[in-house]
């Protein structure tokens, strides 16, 4: 008994600075973000004074906080959509039997490994006007098409979102391909016996069997388009105007640019709660196609 007691003592005294590390790096700021998101913080003003609910007021009465909550959710929306039809698309193509498969499914996470930023600068140079390689590709199938992608508000927020996917889809795909080859092939073998053609057996098999994957991938993927903040710093420094900030961005005009850091915590507090609900949402919708199948 003393032995398992000196064993359990000595396993906290080893993992005790990892556990004192990480809640030095991620409990206490996100405490010293919510306490000070009921401050007046201003570094250029010297100003420190608690306001209580002040800064939520000011965030809610906020015209460019009302046009970055609005695209934030529209982004994430659009995304996980695009996302989630691309990528079981891809995965199911990667999954069928044919040469090259192994080299397809290489070529395929190149975009995903292609660091964010760098594909934010790519794509603010592709989708530009006079130079980027979009509108000249364009030109070719409609002489004369100009379009400033990124001047525009509507045409930049579609830029925003297609570079976001491009991105990320092939991630997506590899996680539905995992799920597809745990399905065994007799299931698929005993539907065709029955006369059940491709689409029946998507249906009737393949999706059931994906769903709690998809929807965890789904969690994941609205977490992190929540928390979107490379792309949008490098391809469009959220203009023109607001029209593409984000959330993550936002604050960081807030606080890195305005030196507002009482309501730059602020924010991060409603994104953080964002994050919870959409995370709490997500895993009982989990829970619930786990309980069925």
């Amino acid at each position: 008994m003393r032995k398992k007691k000196r064993r359990d003592v000595l396993c906290w005294l080893l993992v005790a600075p990892a556990l004192m590390t990480r809640a030095a790096c991620s409990l206490y700021p996100i405490l010293r973000t919510f306490y000070d998101g009921f401050f007046q913080i201003n570094k250029i003003r010297r100003v420190n004074r608690f306001i209580g609910l002040g800064n939520y007021v000011q965030m809610f009465q906020d015209s460019n906080i009302r046009d970055t909550l609005q695209f934030t959710a529209v982004f994430t929306a659009i995304s996980i959509l695009l996302h989630t039809v691309i990528g079981v698309a891809l995965a199911l193509m990667l999954n069928a039997q044919f040469k090259g498969r192994k080299v397809l499914r290489s070529v395929v996470l190149i975009p995903w490994a292609t660091p964010l930023v760098v594909a934010g600068i790519a794509a603010s140079w592709a989708f530009n006007d006079m130079y980027g390689f979009i509108n000249d590709l364009i030109r070719y199938l409609a002489p004369g098409f100009s379009c400033d992608w990124l001047v525009n508000p509507a045409t930049a927020r579609f830029a925003v979102v297609i570079v976001d996917v491009w991105k990320d889809t092939p991630f997506y795909a590899i996680m539905i391909l995992a799920g597809l080859q745990s399905i065994p092939e007799d299931v698929y073998e005993a539907a065709l016996a029955d006369g059940s053609g491709p689409v029946s057996s998507f249906f009737r098999i393949t999706l059931p069997n994906i769903a709690p994957l998809m929807c965890t991938m789904t969690v994941f993927f609205s977490l992190w388009r929540l928390t979107q903040f490379d792309l949008v710093y490098a391809m469009t420094q959220g203009g023109p105007g607001t029209s593409t900030s984000l959330l993550s961005y936002r604050t960081y005009i807030e606080a890195f640019k305005n030196l507002n850091f009482g309501y730059a915590s602020s924010i991060s507090v409603v994104l953080c709660l964002f994050m919870v609900v959409v995370a709490v949402t997500g895993f009982r919708a989990k829970r619930h196609l786990d309980f069925e199948s």
